[in-house]
């Protein structure tokens, strides 16, 4: 525990730009305020580094890109490999376990010990591994790497010890499970095949034991040769050579049959009373021409031949079907006797496995369902009836039937929520599910003791939104919402506007989801914004639409003569040519060169609509098109259900919506909220020298978002070969950062002017709208916005354009001091570490970053280019650059409403919003709302900007606010009732506030409190309403922030901050102290840093792949109690006893219980392999590892196996050596004896 005190005087206040340099210096020039001020904070921090620990606590989700599958028949468990080299264990809900190879290669197969608690991988690289299940995390207990052979097919028969290996070469080996050691027996690919054969036979593609004789080995080769190998004999009983390629062998239940699945789309099947051909040849999918010849078909890559006692037997294959239906999806045949079903898929079919009662292989297998593993999905169908029905998938296997381009995590949401949406999502769930139980039902979870409510929701590409239960680390569906049913079908465009239109224009782009009022906003790549109440009831509803021309208009050059002269420009004078003969179009149409104006990128339903119970739009807000260019997407949102007020925030600047009246407050440039204190010198830009190239990149392309390979580019981008000719190659090398965004820019030494901000209003209710122009903080009069406006010269059909700019406010503006200005010079690249985002990216990727608009011209590229893209970064801001390189527009990066003080004088705390910009600015918008909820709906909300309050380097990231004891102040929220309830008339419904001003304890309210705010480089605690600088932290100088956010933990706060390098770090509140840095995840590609997000409780998550959600934990309790919430893989269950074969079967049926392995592959009889054809890797199998990987009952169990396997191991070698010594013993007697008869009869003079 640490205890801070800061001592304030009371009397002088730090001015905006001097609490850069230091946390306590101040201004002589401040005055004093009148605000009562603390003389001390006493804040006493509980959190210390000893309540940090990261870890990994579970992955949700399909595995992404899969490759193999295995199933357990007795423990009931599935296992799932990767080509990345993971592997996903399975069992009942609750039991879901993701492992990961430390070489990260692909997994080429996978084999269960049955009923053993085991699992024996295949690598890519050639190396088995021998994986533990005896516990809630599974560890490697052996890995064996195989030198000079690669690895092609496994087999392991049931309750065997000793691993059949074949290789590209053709050769098997044979593996010892318990000392994963290679055994000196080898069948050589030369003495398996006959002398007389010239070709090679191929790799081994499949390998089996005999059902009737274990004694047996069936070996396939790839060119189409089965050897059936006697191991006793190491002979070959007989050798099958046919035509036609082998994909996969499966045996009849009795030994007597096999079949073999070919690459010409046959099945053949074959008697070991007759091997010198198939008793019979099937085309399944096959049929016959008009000239009489079989037409040619896909190969069967994989055949199951299943036995029932009640009926026919099963016959499942995968592929087979004919060349000629072209366009037909992936397939799975089923034939049950005479009838054949085919199920198409929806992706193509990576492997599939049946589910057979046994796990013996010489009785009736009786199946009774087939997991059908996919590229994109796990389905599981239902054999026991007719029609092949599919079982429900308990699992969140579909997170990405959409791709997902957004998250957010929620912990500690109201308890009632979880049990609504679950009954809402319930009433539309698919039906048609086979009614038996989810078979996959292994292992064993329950719920643990610290768990509360938690939700996630993801955004996806198609504009549908997914609610999922996340409590006690399970992930469960509960509700999807679609946006997309807000809006009218968009028409096919043509020409150019084809090529810029979005294939996925409901994309979500972010969301605010406020849990207590149950208010929703989605942010769409669109350039819009819909807002949805939730209600228990239908309704029929039409959506109110506002649209927002948030859009500033480019200017001509201008010389430094002219704007010494001319200090103010008149509308006239300060429009470009260009822009002077461009006459703004009327809404819906077009000017002969395409461009378009004042409409908005799709069109919303304008119609009455009847709405499911469940979230329901009730506004809509649209940027509109200007100037023949789209609107810029919105990187910032917020929404106070308490206020009624929404803010949203470009790179253009900042719109203020109150959605109960349902008019626009407030649309202006950034520059205008500055009044008369913008602290930047600013040089503005010059005019684009191509208006129609750069409109190509304003509406950039979900490549941002997401990676599928059967998108088409619509988007043009630089070519690589203009980048070396540009001339602002220079500025490419400077540090960019994620969140600001660059437009094009003229060389420095250019003059130019400010651009005309243009924030037209549009919407289609108006009411009263009040804009306090407080330019030089004095003047605090209500005026009009039409006063200060000067009408555009033409004017649309739309009305009169309104200009923000101030009165007097000069083109080329100078800071009002040097600590005011902030100078951050280019980090140079011979530092340590990356020293720009650019630098890190073209080390990760191998090509050149830069911003869409830092080259005028483009040119289309193919879908490899953008594959090697896809993850790069999109936009490009600068945090490291000087002020005067800054560029004019400054994008608006993030917004909070909250209750705070609007000015330093300012006695108590009224509604106001905090905007936070790519410069590293923060400004202050106070507001007045009414209080009454009548005076609400009628009066206007007035809202005047007050200025900046303080600077950061970078941009700014994250808002939060603490009383003086660091308690987190929670934002002012409604209370939710049902906007579709019916009403009574004795008891009129009104509107429940929480935490808002007027209500708020007063003990409080003249006492300030503090703000903490982030940006990529810095975090800064100040004191309001004095806005004096407390505490300031550098929190990285050679990377950036991503995400940060301030979290509860342990009954305290933290701030949680995401960087760039891969670090996760947490700081103290409000001292900023470093409490915990951890290089967790190096940022390798976009995907990680969109979707990243801490919530409170310790925990967070982001997309590790395009299919799964990992989730970590950055708390040392829930570290100490993640084995309990883990599910168990293991449970002990006794092996099925084999059937009684009779004395007939026993004694006919040959003698496959007589066959000892041991005897066989033991290095007694069989000796040493080489030890240069496998090197053996012991795992973690020491106590040490063992603490790290287990813990409880099952942990103790699995440390004491080791124990008692070391011990085992330990008297094994004693005892080998106290054998050999016996025989040597043995040896010296034997040569004694010898020597004593041969010396016995003899003299002594004759030895």
């Amino acid at each position: 525990m640490k205890k801070f005190r800061k001592v304030l005087d009371g009397l002088t206040t730090s001015s905006p730009g001097g609490t850069i340099g230091s946390p306590s210096s101040g201004s002589a020039a401040g005055t004093p305020t009148s605000a009562p001020t603390p003389k001390e904070i006493d804040v006493q921090e509980t959190l210390v580094s000893e309540n940090f620990q990261l870890c990994k606590t579970v992955r949700h989700g399909f595995p992404y890109q899969p490759t193999a599958l295995a199933f357990d028949p007795v423990q009931k468990i599935l296992a799932v490999g990767s080509r990345t080299g993971g592997i996903r264990i399975l069992g009942r809900p609750g039991v879901d376990c993701y492992c990961q190879h430390e070489s990260g290669a692909a997994v080429l197969q996978l084999q269960f010990l049955i009923n053993e608690g085991a699992l024996v991988t295949a690598c890519a690289d050639d190396t088995l591994h021998l994986w533990n299940l005896r516990q809630r995390r599974p560890a490697v207990l052996h890995s064996l790497k195989f030198n000079r052979e690669r690895i092609t097919f496994c087999h392991l028969p049931f309750m065997s010890k000793w691993l059949y290996v074949g290789t590209e070469r053709g050769n098997t080996h044979i593996v010892n499970i318990e000392s994963f050691v290679l055994s000196g027996y080898v069948i050589m690919w030369n003495k398996a095949i006959e002398l007389a054969t010239k070709t090679h036979p191929g790799p081994v593609v499949h390998l089996s034991d005999s059902p009737k004789d274990e004694g047996k080995l069936l070996i396939g080769f790839e060119s189409g040769t089965i050897v059936q190998w006697d191991l006793r004999g190491k002979k070959a009983d007989f050798r099958i050579y046919y035509d036609e390629a082998i994909h996969s062998v499966s045996w009849h239940h009795e030994g007597k049959q096999f079949m073999c699945s070919h690459s010409d789309g046959s099945l053949s099947m074959w008697n070991l009373r007759n091997t010198t051909k198939p008793f019979q040849v099937t085309f399944p999918h096959g049929k016959i021409q008009k000239d009489g010849r079989k037409e040619s078909c896909k190969p069967i890559l994989k055949v199951e031949f299943k036995t029932s006692r009640n009926s026919e037997p099963f016959v499942i294959f995968s592929g087979g079907l004919s060349y000629d239906k072209a366009g037909r999806r992936p397939t799975l045949t089923i034939m049950h006797g005479k009838a054949i079903t085919v199920l198409e898929m929806d992706h193509p079919i990576v492997e599939f496995m049946a589910l057979c009662e046994t796990p013996y292989n010489n009785e009736v297998q009786e199946p009774y369902a087939v997991v059908v593993l996919l590229e994109k999905d796990l389905i599981v169908v239902d054999l026991t009836q007719s029609n092949f029905p599919v079982f429900e998938n308990p699992y969140p296997m579909d997170i990405h039937e959409s791709p997902v381009t957004c998250t957010a995590y929620f912990a500690d949401c109201p308890p009632d929520i979880i049990p609504i949406l679950y009954s809402m999502g319930a009433k539309h769930k698919k039906t048609g599910y086979s009614h038996k139980e989810w078979p996959v039902a292994g292992g064993l979870w329950t719920l643990g003791s610290n768990t509360y409510p938690e939700i996630i929701l993801t955004g996806h590409a198609d504009g549908s939104i997914k609610f999922w239960d996340a409590s006690a680390i399970t992930l469960q569906m509960l509700y999807k919402l679609k946006t997309s049913k807000a809006f009218e079908k968009p028409k096919p465009a043509e020409g150019r506007a084809a090529e810029m239109v979005e294939e996925d224009p409901f994309a979500v782009q972010m969301v605010s989801w406020c849990p207590h009022s149950r208010i929703f906003c989605v942010v769409g790549i669109s350039a819009h914004i819909i807002l949805y109440r939730f209600s228990k009831y239908e309704a029929n509803a039409q959506i109110v639409s506002l649209e927002v021309r948030l859009q500033c208009e480019t200017e001509d050059m201008v010389t430094p003569s002219e704007s010494e002269n001319h200090p103010c420009f008149s509308e006239a004078g300060s429009r470009s040519p260009q822009a002077h003969h461009q006459h703004p179009a009327s809404p819906g149409s077009a000017t002969p060169e395409g461009n378009r104006d004042s409409v908005p990128c799709i069109k919303v339903k304008d119609r009455m609509v009847r709405v499911p119970p469940g979230y329901q739009a009730e506004l809509v807000i649209q940027l509109l098109w200007a100037d023949g260019e789209p609107p810029q997407q919105i990187t910032s949102l917020d929404i106070n259900s308490a206020y009624g007020l929404l803010a949203l925030g470009n790179c253009n600047g900042l719109a203020v919506v109150d959605y109960l009246q349902k008019t626009i407050l407030l649309c202006a440039s950034t520059l205008d909220l500055y009044g008369a204190a913008d602290p930047y010198q600013r040089l503005t830009r010059s005019p684009r020298r191509n208006r129609q190239s750069t409109s190509e990149f304003c509406m950039r392309g979900l490549s941002n978002f997401y990676s599928d390979s059967k998108k088409r580019i619509r988007t043009s981008y630089q070519s690589l070969t203009e980048l070396s000719d540009n001339q602002q190659s220079v500025d490419m090398e400077r540090s960019k950062s994620p969140t600001s965004v660059h437009y094009p820019t003229s060389l420095h030494n250019e003059p130019r002017i400010h651009p005309e901000p243009v924030a037209s209003l549009r919407a289609s209710h108006c009411s009263p709208v009040f804009y306090l122009l407080d330019n030089d903080h004095v003047n605090g009069h209500c005026t009009s916005p039409t006063s200060q406006a000067k009408p555009r010269v033409p004017m649309g059909p739309e009305g009169p354009r309104l200009t923000r700019r101030g009165p007097g406010r000069p083109p080329f503006r100078k800071a009002q001091s040097a600590a005011c200005m902030e100078v951050s010079l280019p980090v140079s690249h011979t530092e340590v570490g990356y020293a720009s985002r650019r630098a890190m990216l073209q080390q990760f990727h191998g090509v050149t970053m830069y911003s869409h608009d830092e080259h005028p011209t483009s040119a289309p590229y193919c879908w490899s280019e953008r594959e090697s893209r896809e993850n790069s970064f999109s936009r490009s801001r600068s945090s490291s650059v000087c002020s005067i390189d800054r560029d004019t527009k400054e994008a608006v990066t993030t917004l909070q409403f909250g209750e705070s003080y609007g000015r330093k004088g300012d006695a108590m705390p009224t509604p106001c919003l905090w905007v936070g910009t790519s410069l590293g600015v923060v400004l202050l918008i106070p507001m007045s709302i009414p209080t009454d909820q009548e005076e609400r709906m009628d009066e206007p909300v007035t809202i005047g900007p007050s200025g900046t309050v303080l600077m950061l380097k970078g941009s700014v990231l994250r808002f939060s606010f603490l009383d003086c004891t660091g308690a987190l102040i929670q934002s002012p929220h409604e209370v939710w009732r049902d906007p579709n309830a019916p009403e009574d008339p004795e008891r009129p419904r009104r509107r429940k506030l929480v935490n808002f001003s007027p209500s708020s304890s007063q003990d409080n309210c003249g006492e300030g409190h503090l703000a903490v705010v982030c940006s990529e480089k810095q975090a800064k605690v100040v004191l309001m309403p004095s806005q004096s600088c407390l505490f300031v932290h550098n929190i990285t100088e050679s990377s950036f922030v991503l995400r940060a956010d301030v979290v509860s933990l342990c009954s305290s706060v933290c701030l949680a901050c995401f960087c760039a390098n891969g670090h996760v770090m947490t700081l103290s509140l409000p001292s900023l102290r470093p409490l915990m840095d951890v290089n967790y995840l190096p940022l390798t590609d976009m995907r990680i840093a969109r979707t990243f997000c801490f919530t409170n409780g310790g925990q967070a998550l982001y997309l590790s792949s395009p299919t799964e959600i990992q989730r970590i934990t950055y708390s040392q309790e829930m570290c100490d109690n993640l084995q309990e919430m883990l599910g168990e893989l293991f449970t002990p269950i006794e092996t099925p006893e084999a059937q009684n074969r009779g004395f007939l079967k026993g004694f006919f049926g040959g003698n496959s219980h007589n066959f000892d392995r041991e005897e066989l592959f033991g290095e007694a009889s069989a000796g040493k392999a080489s030890r240069s054809l496998a090197q053996h890797i012991p795992g973690q199998v020491g106590m040490e590892g063992m603490k790290v990987a287990a813990s409880g009952v099952m942990g103790d169990l699995a440390r004491a196996r080791v124990a008692l396997d070391e011990r085992g191991q330990r008297l094994g070698e004693l005892e080998d050596r106290t054998a050999l010594m016996m025989t040597s013993a043995e040896t010296f007697s034997k040569h004694a004896h010898e020597l004593m008869l041969k010396c016995k009869d003899k003299k002594w003079y004759q030895l």
